[in-house]
């Protein structure tokens, strides 16, 4: 059990931190509207943990001791470097019970990359956790954009969907699809409830776009193995794409995404002009690089 005081010095040590940080820092959008407070607000930082705003300030005002996988998006959440993540689990009491090594990489799978090199006209991604794009084809670059060009930490399907502004427009019925990959993730978050990477994402997502926190909260669950795509792209159009999901049989959680044209269609022959245009790039950057 912590002591009286123990919890006072968590609940300064989060007020403090949170008081040095800006939403710019934490991929946050910003207001013109002054601020009352220096930093982040107490809503910010529970939103960014994915708890509620009751329970953080219960957690400030020393009313409630944080379980471990708390402390570990509070972490996050508050861009704490090591040091700092010591001192806390320590004030915290649970000092013993802190996460000693980072999460295993997800690494891709061989056959998956095969299958990726073999995919020379269908776009095609392989999805990891929380829906992470681990790797991709040139055909995805041509549809979607570069992921190459992106940083390893913003390379998941469903922040890019909600944040990148090419992609987001890229889909005819995006509230549908959105809702749908919202509804996807709330079935990867059942398997591992306590991820904190997923419950950093939640957080983002749920402060930059009031969809998804409608969609989060609404509780829908999709494992969405296969579906239609309608897209619009700047160069070739309209797109009316098979969207399918081949799950690896490893129990990884790697997925193979597959979106194919009706043979002979308009949008088979768009799909061909528009993979034609995009170079073939080396294996090595179409994958990305492993991360927790």
């Amino acid at each position: 059990m912590t002591s009286d005081s123990d919890s006072r010095a968590l609940g300064a040590f989060l007020k403090a931190r949170r008081a040095q940080l800006t939403p710019r820092e934490c991929g946050l959008p910003e207001s013109d509207a002054a601020r009352r407070v220096a930093g982040l607000r107490r809503e910010e930082v529970a939103q960014l943990a994915a708890i509620s705003v009751d329970y953080y300030t219960r957690l400030e005002q020393g009313r409630v001791r944080a379980s471990v996988p708390v402390l570990t998006t509070l972490a996050r959440a508050l861009r704490l470097d090591d040091d700092q993540q010591r001192y806390l689990y320590e004030i915290a009491g649970r000092t013993d019970a802190r996460p000693r090594r980072r999460r295993t990489a997800q690494r891709l799978r061989p056959p998956m990359r095969r299958l990726l090199d073999q995919l020379t006209e269908s776009p095609a991604l392989v999805l990891g956790k929380r829906l992470d794009v681990l790797a991709w084809n040139p055909a995805a670059v041509a549809l979607y954009t570069d992921f190459a060009d992106l940083p390893a930490h913003r390379r998941n399907y469903l922040r890019l969907v909600f944040t990148h502004p090419g992609i987001r427009a890229l889909h005819r019925n995006w509230a549908h699809d959105a809702r749908e990959a919202v509804a996807a993730l709330r079935m990867e978050a059942a398997a591992d409830p306590d991820d904190p990477d997923l419950a950093q994402l939640v957080g983002e997502l749920s402060l930059q776009d009031p969809d998804f926190l409608t969609w989060w909260a609404e509780h829908r669950v999709n494992s969405a193995s296969y579906g239609t795509k309608h897209y619009h792209h700047p160069l070739v159009g309209d797109l009316t794409l098979d969207c399918d999901t081949w799950a690896s049989p490893d129990g990884s959680g790697q997925r193979l995404m597959i979106l194919t044209a009706e043979p002979d269609s308009p949008s088979h022959d768009a799909l061909r002009i528009l993979t034609s245009w995009t170079a073939q790039r080396p294996a090595a950057d179409r994958s990305d690089d492993p991360k927790a």
